[in-house]
């Protein structure tokens, strides 16, 4: 198994959070910590060093490749929150409709504030990425 830039390490979770400088970044931090903690049952790690990643599978690329990763996470990154979820968000577009103010990616939301999206919009989101089930 080969490992990725963002491999999963023993860092802590509650020292990573605390770092942050932003004080509304922290905040949004400890929120969204506590709700995908709460969804998943899962204990969240550090994978590479700025995402906070919950559960762990393994996948194999077309080439053969096989990686392990997480199954939900986030990333407090100076412009805004990144969740990552393991399906195309954008296919999630009647809930995505309701969420708020956000950007997207194939696997990632952009959330500025968490105040300005509806949490539980984002709870379901987050529930879907259920590869831990």
């Amino acid at each position: 198994m080969k490992k990725l830039v963002n491999s999963e390490t023993d860092k802590n979770v509650d020292e990573f959070i605390a770092s942050i400088s932003n004080k509304k970044r922290k905040a949004d931090s400890e929120i969204i910590l506590s709700m995908i903690k709460e969804i998943t049952g899962k204990e969240p790690k550090i994978w590479g060093t700025r995402i906070v990643g919950f559960g762990k599978y393994s996948y194999q690329r077309k080439n053969g490749d096989e990686f392990e990763w997480f199954n939900v996470g986030f990333s407090p990154g100076k412009a805004h929150l990144t969740v990552y979820v393991m399906y195309d968000i954008n296919e999630e577009k009647e809930l995505l409709d309701k969420l708020g103010p956000h950007r997207t990616g194939k696997g990632c939301l952009y959330i500025k504030k968490l105040a300005d999206v509806d949490l539980e919009i984002l709870r379901q989101i987050v529930s879907k990425s259920d590869r831990w089930q």
